[in-house]
């Protein structure tokens, strides 16, 4: 499945997926192979974890908060991933990926609410200012990232000023806000509550 991992990329003819969507190696065509309900709960929780750049502990510890919180377990993670900073600032467009916005933000080229934040995983609440630091609006990356963001459709919980790079949190994400990449979240619920 396309997790646009590399960015531009992802956009273009070049991407792995489009050249060869099968598993590498001499058998990779040939070779079938049958999913258990393990084996869909464990690929869900990995496509997840890939696309927002977690690891194994760092994903597990989202789980557990998202279990802490009212209401569904799979739809609090999710939430609680889209809160992040470096996800927030590659949803605004300042980055052409969730790494790239990770980078931007753990080198301190990131302002929230007029603060430096050097940390990827903090998280956004409502009514925070997300913004780059001065310096980096001029940047060749950021210009290239906030051509291709303006073809995209915009997070409906940010309010995303381009001119000036900056955006606005208005509310807390909601499940239904997260279409990419399509997710099955009561899969992963599945798989952590064995």
């Amino acid at each position: 499945m396309k997790l646009y991992l590399k960015g531009m990329r992802c956009f273009t003819e070049k991407c792995a997926i489009e050249r060869r969507n099968f598993p590498p190696g001499q058998h990779g065509q040939s070779r079938r192979v049958k999913l258990t309900a393990y084996g869909q709960q464990l690929r869900e929780k990995q496509k997840v974890k890939r696309a927002y750049g977690l690891l194994e502990r760092q994903f597990r510890n989202y789980f557990e908060r998202a279990e802490r919180i009212k209401g569904p377990t799979g739809e609090n993670l999710i939430v609680t991933l889209e809160r992040r900073l470096d996800n927030v600032v590659y949803r605004i467009g300042l980055a052409g990926s969730r790494p790239q916005a990770r980078q931007l933000v753990s080198h301190g080229h990131v302002r929230v609410n007029g603060r430096k934040v050097n940390i990827p995983s903090f998280l956004v609440a409502v009514g925070d200012e997300i913004a780059l630091k001065d310096k980096m609006r001029e940047n060749t990356m950021v210009l290239q990232a906030r051509d291709v963001s303006q073809s995209q459709l915009a997070a409906p919980w940010l309010e995303i000023d381009r001119e000036n790079q900056k955006a606005k949190v208005l509310a807390m994400p909601k499940r239904e806000d997260v279409q990419s990449p399509p997710i099955n979240e009561q899969l992963i619920v599945e798989l952590y509550s064995k």
